[in-house]
């Protein structure tokens, strides 16, 4: 319920941005007055990030099973700095009326630039439209407050012309009066070193120099993931024992039949047919002692997937499903003691819905 509330509230402010943005190209004004308008735009550029951060990226063990990883832990520090300072800008930025020396307006610029394609890279590694309604407005807000930057330092020139006791100083004023057509490859051009002194600082807290290229690549089932290959035949939230002990040689774990799960095929041996099943009637009955049963046994998936290539030889696999013998034995037990019909239970595991509602009317 508190989910749809946010999406609800989050998605009307995504609208009212939109809508200002439209009404700022046309005539140059804001939607709403001084105070309105900066609230919304405090909600859009602090609260829907740290939301999203605390939803969708508060994990800490990155792996296949793992949730909540948007970003790499490892390298994650870097991109919260980025986003952390393109915050910064927008807020120094938003609301001002006077004008800053003209090296800080330079820097702001680029960090609102920044920004955007910050944004843009984060929507390209969620992949999904739900959350273009938060990059989108605070994108577009990011849009005007550059704008707003253009159109305070044309005032300023008119009323006090442009003035620098440095050649740096007087080269960014030159940058600055420039329409935003051409001062934007120019701010493109000075986000490297800007870059590369926020990289070099970063250093100094344990982040390497690509850290926030990794930040979005070593992660897995994102946009821009490239350990998504490590990832093949690991079965999230099964029997990872099982399935692993299933790989092995025909004649030992003497597989039975192909299974689906998540869209996918497996293997489904006796063995993993009946931890399924077993799982299946804890779930039911007592679904708390489950609950951690399974957040434990997760745990065991997390360790088997650090080391995957090794459960590839056969005879390791072998090896496991004979350790699983006693438990297997054991589930068969509670099975048949608590359960009617514990071989409907065991047959009707890992199929569809037709399959499943098929055993469960059968009747001899």
């Amino acid at each position: 319920m508190v989910g749809i509330i946010l999406f609800i509230f989050f998605s009307l402010l995504a609208i009212l941005v939109c809508t200002d943005f439209m009404k700022y190209l046309v005539s140059g004004r804001r939607l709403f007055g001084y105070v309105t308008t900066r609230i919304i735009e405090a909600l859009m550029v602090i609260g829907l990030p740290l939301l999203f951060i605390l939803s969708e990226d508060r994990g800490l063990e990155n792996n296949c099973c793992a949730v909540n990883i948007f970003f790499s832990p490892a390298h994650r520090l870097t991109i919260y700095t980025w986003i952390a300072a393109c915050i910064v800008a927008f807020l120094t930025c938003s609301g001002r009326r006077l004008i800053f020396p003209p090296v800080i307006e330079v820097l702001l610029n680029v960090l609102l630039l920044i920004g955007i394609i910050l944004n843009i890279l984060i929507a390209c590694h969620e992949q999904e439209f739900l959350w273009l309604w938060g990059n989108l407005p605070i994108g577009l807000l990011f849009i005007i407050a550059l704008m707003e930057n253009q159109k305070k330092l044309i005032l300023h020139t008119r009323e006090k012309g442009l003035s620098g006791d440095t050649f740096l100083t007087r080269t960014a004023w030159k940058v600055l009066s420039l329409s935003l057509i051409f001062q934007f490859p120019i701010l493109l051009l000075l986000c490297l070193p800007v870059i590369m002194v926020v990289t070099s600082i970063l250093l100094l807290f344990g982040q390497k120099p690509d850290a926030a290229v990794r930040a979005f690549t070593e992660t897995y089932k994102h946009g821009f993931s490239q350990l998504d290959h490590l990832c093949r035949n690991v079965e999230c939230g099964g029997h990872f024992l099982c399935s692993v002990a299933a790989k092995g040689h025909k004649n030992v774990v003497k597989p039975e039949r192909l299974g689906v799960r998540g869209g996918g095929l497996i293997i489904c041996n006796r063995q993993l047919l009946v931890a399924n099943a077993f799982e299946e009637l804890l779930e039911e009955h007592l679904p708390k002692t489950h609950k951690v049963i399974r957040r434990n046994y997760n745990r065991v998936g997390a360790l088997i997937h650090k080391h995957y290539a090794v459960f590839d030889h056969k005879y390791l696999c072998d090896v496991v499903y004979l350790a699983m013998k006693p438990a297997e034995w054991l589930f068969l037990l509670v099975l048949y003691t608590f359960d009617r019909a514990p071989e409907r239970r065991i047959a009707r595991q890992y199929l569809g819905k037709e399959e499943r509602k098929a055993i469960a009317e059968f009747r001899l």
